[in-house]
């Protein structure tokens, strides 16, 4: 298996389902001859056209309103945001029509949609170039969101959303394209959508994560673990979430902090937690704790330390629920 960092494992899987599938094309700003801001679709012009790499106007809404289209039309558009917070123009077409077309049409018509993006903070970037915004996704009826924490399922994940007959948002965190390589299978490699990962095997304690806040997490837990064994769950998965994993792992170690990089109120953290008090009560030993971004605007780089989840909040949230 070669060794690749997050952003090259998104570039494979494009390549590899450009090539396994005509009908897949991209969409986006820079995307075709310069490769993307983040260089995560270089090469693809070049090797399979600009009629199936196309470089969009600076229009997000436009970029998905073409996609729908393209959809109706048979192909498998693959859209880049080129931030987390230039998406939100975007929000009208898949809100009102992406999420829609299945039930629109009952059930007639599949809509197999991607959305990437990169997301989240912690790379010193100005405004809008930060956001988390995955709650506002899994919140729209007919639209799936999945967020990879490492390279092979950066590419395992985004494969399995282009081939998903339904709408799918993947959301790269952005922090981790470049910090560090794995083994990635060769070829082509489908991780499934709802299936969670265990990261970090423990008994005592599960740590419920995704994205960026899944290497925090597995910080956290290696400064704990001459205290406490900690479980790390990644959910890989938002909508589907693979509730069967997250329920196992609770009834295991009976102790749940659940850390998030978005903001708290609403957060997909609190929707663990309304699962975890419907169908996990009588497992948990205390209460379930979130490790979250706050209630503000995300900050400027000059101050957006204090902001992201830390390793120290996350070990403080873990000793609290053990002294609950």
């Amino acid at each position: 298996m070669p060794e690749l960092l997050l952003v090259e494992a998104v570039n494979d899987a494009l390549h590899v389902e450009m090539q396994r599938d005509e009908s897949v094309m991209i969409l986006g700003e820079d995307v075709g001859t310069l490769g993307g801001v983040f260089r995560a679709t270089a090469g693809l012009q070049e090797r399979f056209g600009a009629h199936r790499c196309v470089d969009t106007p600076l229009a997000e809404a436009g970029i998905v309103g073409t996609a729908v289209g393209l959809c109706m039309a048979g192909w498998r558009p693959v859209c880049e945001m080129q931030y987390d917070a230039f998406s939100y123009p975007a929000l009208d077409q898949l809100i009102n029509h992406v999420g829609r077309y299945r039930w629109r049409t009952r059930g007639r018509m599949s809509f197999p949609l991607t959305i990437r993006m990169p997301y989240g903070g912690g790379v010193r970037a100005p405004e809008l170039h930060d956001d988390s915004p995955e709650t506002y996704y899994v919140h729209t009826p007919g639209v799936k969101v999945a967020i990879p924490s490492t390279p092979a399922d950066a590419k395992g994940l985004l494969a399995a959303a282009i081939r998903d007959p339904d709408p799918v948002v993947v959301l790269e965190p952005k922090l981790h394209y470049r910090t560090t390589k794995e083994d990635v299978p060769e070829g082509e490699h489908v991780v499934p959508l709802g299936k969670a990962r265990i990261a970090r095997e423990g008994s005592d304690l599960t740590m419920v994560c995704y994205g960026a806040m899944v290497h925090v997490s597995l910080a956290a837990a290696e400064t704990l673990a001459d205290e406490v064994s900690c479980e790390v769950l990644d959910l890989r998965s938002l909508k589907p979430l693979d509730e069967d994993a997250l329920l196992a792992s609770v009834a295991k170690t009976g102790r749940v902090v659940v850390v998030q990089e978005a903001p708290r109120v609403c957060g997909f953290a609190a929707e663990v937690a309304a699962v975890l008090a419907e169908k996990a009560i009588f497992d948990l030993h205390g209460p379930v704790v979130r490790v979250t971004g706050y209630d503000v605007p995300y900050p400027y780089w000059q101050i957006e330390d204090a902001y992201m989840p830390s390793v120290v909040r996350v070990v403080d949230a873990v000793r609290r629920v053990l002294a609950a």
